[in-house]
């Protein structure tokens, strides 16, 4: 089944499209929320609220874009909005500890996180990775997932973030100049 038929369907209502929909994409986002959230339970959460938006909101689908391009700007969107929450979060649970002697705040430092498809050998150089990537600016942080790990074209990777290639190019250029800068002094001192 192409796109464009999909979209009608799903358009229509369909819920053997909508079924076919999510057994054919649930991976890909699964994957790009994974990919910038380094949680696989917020990423499992996440990914259904994806599809639960694209269900409500398909008949507003303009297809100016490819459905499945429409699809990662909305897991991107959900996964950033997602990491802001809790980075507030972690701000005000560090505020609060810093005003209240008894304070029984849990300090929200982030989990060590590896990718599933990471071998087990590979598990510390690939935390390091991950948190390296975590550093970067957002934008950063979101071109160089989205090409790195879930192979999207820099063309593509412009649609989902509504930027011209010269400015993906760019991203992708300082994200990789941050990561050889970040990971260079991890393995200077350690190796």
């Amino acid at each position: 089944m192409t796109e464009p038929e999909l979209t009608a369907l799903l358009k229509q209502g369909d819920g053997k499209a909508f079924e076919y929909l999510v057994k054919t994409y649930q991976g890909r986002i699964y994957n790009a929320c994974l990919g910038v959230l380094h949680s696989e339970e917020d990423a499992e959460d996440l990914a259904q609220e994806v599809f639960m938006e694209v269900y409500r909101s398909i008949s507003g689908f303009k297809e100016e874009a490819k459905l499945s391009t429409w699809m990662y700007r909305i897991a991107m969107t959900k996964s950033l909005d997602h990491l802001r929450s809790k980075k507030r979060k972690k701000r005000f649970a560090f505020v609060t500890s810093l005003f209240s002697e008894t304070s029984n705040t849990p300090r929200y430092d982030p989990p060590e996180f590896v990718h599933p498809g990471v071998q087990l050998e590979n598990k510390e150089a690939a935390a390091w990775l991950f948190k390296a990537i975590d550093a970067l600016p957002e934008n950063q942080k979101t071109a160089f997932t989205l090409h790195k790990i879930e192979g999207l074209s820099y063309t593509e990777i412009g649609e989902v973030m509504n930027l011209s290639l010269p400015s993906i190019e760019s991203l992708m250029f300082r994200a990789k100049q941050n990561l050889k800068q970040t990971l260079g002094t991890y393995y200077k001192n350690n190796f």
